[in-house]
């Protein structure tokens, strides 16, 4: 069984982080062993040259608004991949989605993914701005455009994820498909949940607390259903 600290995309995206702040996170990265450090682009190479191997390093395209125009998403996304990237994450074109412009959003995500060159594109939804049948097309729409996971929320609009969404999410992209939760999580039970609704991967700020309040047994997260 995996450890829980596997499940998560240790996060600093917050605008003021300062270099001893980056250097302070990696740190932690590192001596709790996350699956990815989550940085915005200008961190890339140094959390590059700072992580051990085996940890991804991934960071944000579009963020947080999502209204980038594709080709400065498509030349972000290139060019982070060019500086070493591992995973992307990209925020939908939420106001052209709403207007039901779904040919523009698929076709963006296409080209974000081509521009991505093989690594994990996910592409967060904003699941607090959409209705039911919104997140619905949504994840059809971006399993449908070649990413390898829906990811619910930047953590920068109302509220983040819940664990109804994550479950919707994971019955719409059914299970050979990546789901990821984020937003608001801060807690081990919280983080337990997610999973257990179906979260592949968990982004948080708040990945040392939910792991050294793990069980003593070990940190162990439940199976995904």
């Amino acid at each position: 069984m995996d450890t829980i600290s596997k499940f998560i995309d240790q996060t600093i995206l917050k605008p003021e982080a300062t270099a001893g702040d980056i250097e302070r996170f990696l740190k932690e990265v590192a001596a709790h062993n996350f699956f990815a450090a989550v940085v915005n682009p200008c961190w890339v190479e140094t959390a590059i040259a700072n992580l051990p191997r085996g940890i991804m390093v991934c960071s944000v395209v579009g963020f947080p608004l999502g209204a980038s125009s594709t080709k400065a998403k498509a030349y972000a996304a290139g060019d982070l991949v060019a500086t070493g990237c591992d995973e992307v994450d990209m925020v939908m074109n939420i106001g052209r989605f709403k207007d039901k412009d779904f040919e523009y959003v698929a076709r963006e995500i296409r080209q974000i993914r081509e521009a991505c060159a093989g690594r994990v594109l996910k592409v967060i939804i904003e699941t607090c701005l959409l209705d039911h049948e919104e997140k619905v097309a949504a994840a059809k729409i971006v399993r449908e455009s070649g990413a390898h996971f829906v990811k619910t929320s930047t953590g920068f609009s109302s509220h983040g994820a819940t664990v109804e969404d994550v479950k919707l999410l994971r019955s719409v992209v059914g299970n050979d498909f990546g789901v990821k939760a984020s937003g608001g999580i801060r807690t081990y039970e919280q983080a337990c949940d997610f999973i257990a609704a179906g979260a592949s991967r968990l982004g948080t700020s708040h990945g040392v607390a939910i792991v050294t309040s793990a069980p003593a047994q070990g940190a162990e997260a439940p199976p995904a259903t």
